[in-house]
């Protein structure tokens, strides 16, 4: 199956002998990588999603209704 290469746009095989797929070509695959260890690609993020109740992140608000820990020493 031929699919365009996600850097270049070069139609490439997608198929197990082309070993840098979906990319055409160890050079494509490396400049890919490098855009996400510089973080040009990132997922936006809406703060009214995570915010939790009462504005805290749901991880904080997941705190406020658990029971103290129980003293094991005792």
């Amino acid at each position: 199956m031929k699919v365009k290469c996600p850097t270049c746009g070069k139609d490439t095989e997608y198929a197990p002998a082309n070993s840098f797929r979906p990319f055409c070509s160890e050079r494509c695959q490396t400049l890919d990588l490098g855009a996400w260890a510089d973080e040009k690609y990132r997922v936006p993020l809406n703060d009214q999603e995570h915010a939790g109740v009462n504005g805290k992140s749901p991880r904080e608000s997941d705190f406020d209704d658990a029971p103290p820990p129980k003293d094991h020493l005792n």
